[in-house]
């Protein structure tokens, strides 16, 4: 499952900030079951435009993880909390792993493939 969420870099703040921020509450984050990797994108022509994907095993396992952070110490969540300083976030939601594609042979059938 791909979780995805576009960030706009805020007025008076630069990616860096925001970037460094990502990090260490992405590396809180990936220590939960189910995590398996985020990745963070800058939009060609928006340099102030990011969009973030995360991977999981599952929506349940993302759904857990997020409730079981709500629980964190004060000190985590103030990691967690702390890239909303510098980006305004959107949630553009979750996603089906890859239900379709095309140029992937798993994906094609034997008798498209003749």
């Amino acid at each position: 499952m791909k979780f995805i969420f576009e960030v706009r870099i805020k007025a008076g703040h630069i990616e860096d900030e925001y970037v460094e921020a990502w990090k260490n509450g992405s590396a809180i984050i990936q220590k939960q079951p189910g995590a398996q990797g985020t990745k963070l994108f800058r939009k060609f022509d928006e340099p102030r435009v990011l969009v973030a994907i995360a991977n999981w095993e599952s929506k349940e396992a993302r759904e857990a993880a997020m409730k079981n952070l709500e629980k964190a110490d004060p000190q985590t969540k103030e990691i967690l909390d702390m890239h909303t300083r510098y980006g305004d976030i959107t949630v553009i939601g979750a996603f089906e792993e890859s239900f379709q594609s095309v140029g992937s042979e798993s994906n094609i059938s034997p008798q498209a493939r003749k």
